[in-house]
């Protein structure tokens, strides 16, 4: 896969419309032309311990941040024709189906890979899991910043390039 658009969204809480922050990187011809990243007012608007515990995120990284119509507003045209690519695809689409879904916009039925299943394929029991940073490590990209959203697509796109 060439060309492509790796996403990756955090979330506040166990809601799938509470998206907090995005990243996307996007991919032509194998190779790395632009990113974008974006905190994001959730709905609802709170966020739980474990979630903060995870991506580093409270209530107020996000209380002046837009609400997702408008950074989706800034997301849509880098994407536009491109696939989605995300490494648990599952967890991606299913936030991106419900904020659209949340905030009543027509969804452009996306096609989406997974990097997660990809890699089970490829790299079948010669990992010791399939989890990003073990993957992308794999695949010669050392994860920092593991779920900060933009560091998280930018090893998905990493992978996908790399196996997909």
């Amino acid at each position: 896969m060439k060309d492509f658009a790796a996403i990756d969204f955090e979330t506040a809480n166990n809601e799938s419309t509470s998206v907090c922050s995005v990243g996307v990187v996007i991919v032509r011809d194998g190779e790395f032309v632009d990113s974008f990243y974006s905190l994001i007012q959730p709905e609802p608007n709170y966020y739980n311990y474990w979630c903060s515990q995870v991506n580093g995120l409270c209530r107020e990284d996000t209380d002046n941040a837009p609400v997702f119509p408008k950074v989706w507003a800034q997301i849509e045209p880098k994407i536009q024709g491109l696939p989605l690519v995300a490494h648990y695809k599952a967890f991606d689409e299913k936030c991106l189906r419900a904020v659209f879904r949340c905030y009543q916009m027509d969804y452009p039925d996306y096609e989406f890979y997974c990097t997660h299943i990809a890699a089970k394929r490829y790299f079948g029991k010669s990992l010791p899991n399939h989890q990003l940073h073990v993957v992308a490590e794999a695949c010669g990209y050392h994860l920092e910043n593991h779920h900060h959203a933009l560091a998280d697509a930018e090893a998905c796109a990493w992978i996908a390039r790399e196996i997909l």
